[in-house]
């Protein structure tokens, strides 16, 4: 294990994960990895998806907006905490690293400021952040889509043949085409991660990480002007409102301004890590930044990466980014767009009061009972197969108009049949990207999670044994942030590179999940039946999820 120099042995860097609902920041030790303390903030608007704040404008299906004033509530509160806890001087910090979701997207004036926060476009939904759960340019990024074959666009392949609702194109042109007073006022729209490195440093910086995967910047350039004016002719200058010289991942970004100082109780001139995604961060918290091992963050999503010497085409990824993970490899990722949202959905909304009751007399949550329960059932038990696509499917069929589903039931079904059976549709779902991977001739000959999910001990088995592999899971409870705390101390010189930063500081516990043989024998046929449902449903074999949205959107649209 590589050892940074002397001078750095008691000094620490800070990593901060921006999540869906909420921002954690934690203390690293640059010399092993040890983390010495951490503190989350709760973002006060979390998810807008119903109204928007102030003037209570409701919002359309499949809306998903932030609070940018939440990011930096963050900064003021979760990082002096976890300063606090640790007991560390500031003046032993080195460095300062972010990780974000993705796409998550600000229209922002030059200066930075949002235009959210301004008077003039505050009540214009617009004008808003969008997260990564917006999935209402699904029409947007299918005519992306569809013009990229027409016209034989060569980047596209990079991206399985098929570009995301979730990513800049598709949510850019929604913005121009629903709103295109909007879109004139946005000098730049700015992924959160960069953003929020701009409002620590002052200073522009474009990762290459989310310029890749979610700008479709490939070969040194985004979609030509020709192409995007094919699209919309407004369109043609949207790479100019995105586009800043690319930064590589664990490079420099700026330094700490005063005013951020303040915010965070860091000193003035700290370094500051290039920005970039909680799921990318993660593979070096996780030790898996060589070829072939794949990274699953499970939360509220899962995103999926692994890195490759070669660069292959696979249907349905999210995308193909030379150095997108780390330098040197063509970093893959892959996605499933609602997991722990799938389960919470299910808590919120399908339960009985019984149960709620029964859980409390424990003095657990409802999660927690109904997955005891689950597991003690033998597969199939139940007699249900659901698909996960409750928030549409991000890998490997690209599309946001499909749905959930769950068939099978009866009178005699009860919660924790359907429960589990969610568990098992979303490790189906996982299974169906490392086959494709595996088919396009990226390995994936070790599996490691990390993330919240990791808690459910009757959901990380059932993965086991539905992919019939043995899972690691990260040794971090803060896998991002801790990833981001290794790109920080790359960033400020405390180690060469990346690679060798995680090689000192991540940690990962090998093979804690095994797959029991008779279960992963008999999820073999369940998950057949699965990939018939998931063909059927999501490669045209049947429109009618596709119409109940579109009945939907008329139906929202005429109220």
């Amino acid at each position: 294990m590589t050892q940074p120099s002397a001078l750095f042995d008691r000094r620490c860097v800070v990593g901060v994960d921006f999540g869906t609902l909420s921002g954690r920041a934690v203390v690293v030790r640059v010399s092993d990895g040890a983390e010495l303390g951490s503190a989350t903030s709760d973002y006060a608007s979390g998810v807008i998806d119903r109204r928007l704040p102030g003037p209570g404008i409701e919002l359309p299906p499949d809306w998903a907006l932030q609070d940018p004033a939440d990011y930096v509530t963050v900064l003021q509160t979760a990082v002096p905490a976890a300063l606090a806890q640790a007991g560390v001087d500031p003046a032993d910090v080195i460095g300062l690293g972010t990780d974000f979701t993705a796409c998550t997207l600000i229209p922002c004036r030059a200066d930075g400021l949002p235009l959210s926060q301004t008077p003039a476009w505050a009540s214009r939904p617009h004008a808003w952040t969008k997260l990564w759960k917006h999935h209402a340019a699904q029409g947007q990024a299918d005519r992306f889509n569809a013009l990229a074959r027409e016209r034989g666009e060569s980047w596209l392949a990079r991206y399985g043949g098929l570009v995301s609702s979730e990513w800049e194109w598709a949510k850019g042109l929604q913005v121009l085409e629903e709103d295109p007073a909007v879109y004139a006022a946005a000098d730049c729209f700015v992924e959160a991660a960069d953003w929020i490195v701009w409002q620590l440093t002052g200073q522009r910086s474009r990762n290459a990480c989310t310029a890749g995967y979610k700008g479709c910047y490939q070969d040194g350039a985004y979609p030509s002007p020709a192409f995007a004016a094919a699209l919309n002719p407004g369109l043609a200058g949207f790479a100019d409102k995105i586009a800043w010289p690319i930064s590589p991942l664990g490079g420099l970004a700026g330094r700490l301004r005063p005013a951020a100082a303040a915010w965070t109780g860091l000193a003035a001139g700290t370094a500051v890590a290039v920005g970039n995604v909680d799921a990318h961060v993660a593979a070096a918290a996780c030790q898996s930044v060589d070829p072939g091992q794949l990274v699953a963050i499970m939360g509220t999503s899962t995103c999926h990466i692994v890195n490759g010497r070669d660069l292959r085409a696979v249907p349905g990824m999210c995308g193909a980014v030379d150095g997108g993970v780390v330098a040197g490899l063509w970093g893959y990722e892959a996605g499933q767009s609602g997991v722990g949202d799938i389960l919470g959905w299910f808590v919120d909304n399908c339960v009985p009061a019984a149960y709620a009751a029964e859980a409390g007399r424990l003095g657990v949550s409802v999660h927690a009972l109904l997955s005891e329960l689950a597991g003690q059932q033998a597969v199939g038990q139940h007699g249900l197969l659901a698909l996960d696509w409750h928030s549409g499917n991000r890998s490997v069929l690209v599309d946001h108009q499909l749905s959930g589903l769950i068939i099978g039931q009866t009178l005699a079904s009860r919660p924790e049949d359907s429960y589990r059976a969610l568990v098992e549709a979303t490790a189906f779902g996982t299974r169906v990207i490392v086959e494709a991977f595996r088919n396009a001739g990226v390995p994936v000959d070790r599996f490691t999670a990390t993330g919240g999910l990791l808690k459910n001990p009757v959901l990380m088995q059932i993965y086991a044994d539905v992919l019939d592999l043995p899972i690691s899971v990260s040794a971090s409870a803060n896998g991002p942030a801790l990833g981001s705390a290794i790109h920080a101390a790359a960033a400020a010189g405390a180690y060469p590179d990346v690679r060798t930063a995680a090689s000192a500081m991540g940690r990962v516990e090998p093979d804690r999940w095994r797959p029991l043989p008779a279960e992963a024998a008999a999820y073999q046929s369940l998950f057949a039946d699965y990939s018939e449902l998931h063909d059927y449903f999501g490669r045209g074999g049947n429109q009618v999820m596709r119409r109940l949205k579109a009945r939907r959107r008329q139906a929202s649209s005429a109220g």
